[in-house]
Formats: C-alpha cells, structure tokens, sequence
C-alpha cells in the first residue's frame, strides 16, 4: 500500500471519527424541549475544535449543525470559543512583537 493510499484513508478514517462527535441538528421542530442532556462547556469546547470539519459536513447536509442551541448559555460559548481559537490559532502568536 503506497504511503498517499495510506494518509489519504487516514484522513477519511479521521474525518469519519470526528463527524460522529458533531452536534446535532438544530431546525426549528427538531430542538429538544429541557428535558435531555444539555450541552456544557467540555461539550463547547469539542465543538470549537471540531468546527473546521462541521462546518465542511454542514454544506451538504441538514443533520450536523455547527452549534448545538440546546447549551447551557456562556459556559458553552466559553468552551467553543477556547475550542475554536485553539483549532484556529487564537491570534496568540501573530501579536508577539518581533525583534529587530
């Protein structure tokens, strides 16, 4: 098996294991009442991480959305913001001033 054959059914494989942790749908006559599991911050914070391939998995269909509503409010918005800062840089890095 050639290492391209290799990486590229890696990359399949990953993109399989992280669509399975999305967050699901959230139309208006599909969003759970209070009753059920409610999203917190470790679930934001997955979420944050995984938004790249959610966001790529949402183009094409209904049932993964990027942002679960049914959260409990600035603990999941906290998590998903630190999870997609630390997945998309943060901005950390580009504001560190260079020497000269």
């Amino acid at each position: 098996m050639s290492k391209r054959l290799r990486w590229a059914l890696f990359a399949v494989f990953l993109l399989l294991v992280l669509s399975a942790c999305a967050a699901g749908p959230n139309a208006a006559v599909d969003v759970p009442s209070a009753e059920g599991e409610v999203a917190g911050f470790w679930r934001g914070l997955w979420h944050g991480i995984i938004v790249p391939v959610t966001f790529i998995i949402s183009l094409f269909t209904e049932d993964v959305s990027v942002y679960e509503v049914h959260n409990t409010g600035g603990w999941y918005d906290f998590g998903f913001f630190m999870g997609a800062s630390f997945f998309l840089g943060g901005g950390g890095a580009s504001a560190k001033r260079r020497k000269r």
